[in-house]
């Protein structure tokens, strides 16, 4: 397990960014450069690994000041502590680009404590989770995290038991002062934008969550993030007393 923090220097300029996949694709350009199998990294069977843009959004666009980048593979871990910032570059046929040469690496010290059954959390990139009771061929995302038909816990349980290939037993409870004051809590993420114009979108959540389980269970939330769309920057968990900082 492996949870990185590279950040840019105070007097560099914002990475400028219209979509998530330009961040996705920079860090994937940086961790095939350190020794990753695309095949690991993106796709179906790629290992579990999870980041998050640190910084803010004004209008349609991101301004990023760090990323957060982390896995709970030994075989990724490994791949990751090689990452180098000059690598993290992309460039697109529009000509947009980010680049993150100019960033330090720091290795993110683990918070989970021996024995620790609880952490108070905050999203340092949305939760994305499907509606499922929506039918049909379009994707419709859950708008909040106290509606009556979503079993958050379950959903989550869930997925993180398929990666680990064991059960986990995990529960989160969101911040239900949070939710009473901010009752739309959910953002528009633009996922890619393509040649012809079309773009593609998710909805995510964010608020303050307590998670309740094991250690072993916590750590894995911690470094694999939660929900759907992790590889793709989504579900990053961050420490609720220290916030995002710069």
């Amino acid at each position: 397990m492996l949870r990185l923090r590279i950040q840019l220097p105070k007097v560099s300029p914002l990475q400028v960014y219209s979509h998530q996949d330009l961040i996705h694709d920079a860090l994937v350009n940086a961790l095939v450069e350190a020794g990753a199998n695309s095949s690991d990294i993106i796709g179906y069977q790629a290992k579990p690994w999870n980041f998050a843009v640190l910084g803010w959004h004004r209008g349609h666009n991101g301004f990023a000041h760090g990323l957060i980048v982390s896995t709970p593979n030994a075989e990724l871990a490994r791949v990751l502590s090689r990452i180098k910032p000059e690598h993290i570059v992309k460039r697109r046929w529009d000509a947009e680009s980010v680049n993150f040469s100019a960033a330090s690496v720091h290795i993110e010290p683990d918070p989970i404590l021996p024995q620790q059954t609880q952490l108070g959390c905050i999203f340092y990139s949305p939760l994305v989770l499907r509606d499922e009771t929506h039918p049909g061929k379009n994707k419709h995302w859950h708008q909040k995290l106290d509606a009556p038909e979503l079993r958050l816990s379950e959903i989550i349980n869930r997925k993180l038991s398929f990666m680990a290939g064991r059960e986990v037993k995990l529960e989160l409870h969101p911040d239900s002062l949070y939710l009473r004051a901010n009752p739309k809590h959910s953002v528009l993420v633009n996922l890619k934008i393509f040649q012809d114009g079309r773009k593609s979108f998710v909805i995510g959540m964010q608020a303050p969550v307590l998670l309740q389980g094991s250690e072993e269970d916590l750590r894995l939330a911690w470094y694999a993030g939660i929900g759907e769309k992790t590889r793709s920057g989504f579900g990053c968990l961050g420490l609720l007393e220290e916030g995002i900082g710069r």
